[in-house]
């Protein structure tokens, strides 16, 4: 293909139209246009292969876990984490995710490391590529009734019996559900260990999220579409001047009110 006549901006723009299939084609073309705006857009188009290479090889490291699982007979493996431990408001959100073996989705990681939209955009993806995806959700009166530990427990049974299928083994982050009969392995941080828990953190982390912006509909003084419930100093602040609302956690609160 010969770039020659078209303008710089106009192989820019059909760059970024492109996708990384097509950039070796794309490349042996533009490697021979010695103009230096030209010459920018390929040395960009090898930064980007390189980076989509390293992050490969991070999905691939990150894979360990259930490859080395599978390849000893798991063959439907589901990953559980949770979210919302530790706010003075909202509910505790895990998830169950089982993804087909071959699954790789770059920039899967620990939610906590992932912007809000790119988190957004992974979990739509994830939840379309998946064998099948529970949800477990415990609101703030059964996190008072229960504890957090017991209510977070609890939402991880609830989202392992929100699958469609069950799991020949689970992988969890940090917790021992002692009332199950599935196997199960524990790993202390495992969203950032395994692929599977890193990606029912995102699902958990979108969901939960997801909650708290419609609860700040609701209660817009204490400000839960930024803080989402965790313990802020402007969302104390609020809490004394405006009180617990129906959503907050009175046994995560009594120091405020």
């Amino acid at each position: 293909m010969d770039f020659k006549n078209m303008s710089v901006k106009a192989v820019k723009e059909m760059v970024e139209m492109s996708s990384m299939d097509d950039y070796a084609r794309l490349m042996s073309s533009l490697e021979k246009d010695t103009r230096q705006g030209v010459r920018s857009i390929v040395k960009s188009m090898r930064k980007r292969i390189e980076k989509n290479n390293l992050e490969d090889l991070r999905i691939q490291e990150l894979k360990y876990i259930e490859e080395n699982l599978h390849a000893n007979g798991f063959k439907l493996i589901a990953g559980m984490d949770e979210v919302g431990r530790g706010p003075l408001a909202g509910p505790v959100v895990s998830c169950a995710i089982m993804l087909p073996i071959e699954s790789k989705i770059r920039f899967v990681n620990d939610s906590k490391k992932l912007s809000a939209e790119k988190r957004e955009d992974l979990s739509r993806v994830l939840i379309e590529s998946a064998i099948s995806v529970g949800l477990g959700i415990i609101d703030n009166n059964e996190i008072d009734h229960y504890n957090i530990l017991n209510s977070t427990k609890k939402s991880m049974v609830q989202a392992l019996e929100d699958l469609a299928e069950k799991p020949d083994i689970i992988l969890v982050d940090a917790v021992h559900l002692e009332r199950v009969s599935i196997p199960q392995k524990s790993f202390i941080k495992g969203d950032e260990r395994c692929y599977a828990i890193a990606a029912a953190s995102i699902v958990a982390k979108v969901k939960r999220d997801a909650m708290m912006d419609e609860y700040h509909e609701l209660y817009p003084e204490y400000n839960f579409k930024t803080n989402k419930g965790y313990g802020t100093k402007e969302h104390v602040d609020a809490i004394r001047k405006y009180g617990l609302s129906p959503v907050h956690r009175k046994s995560f609160c009594g120091n405020f009110i």
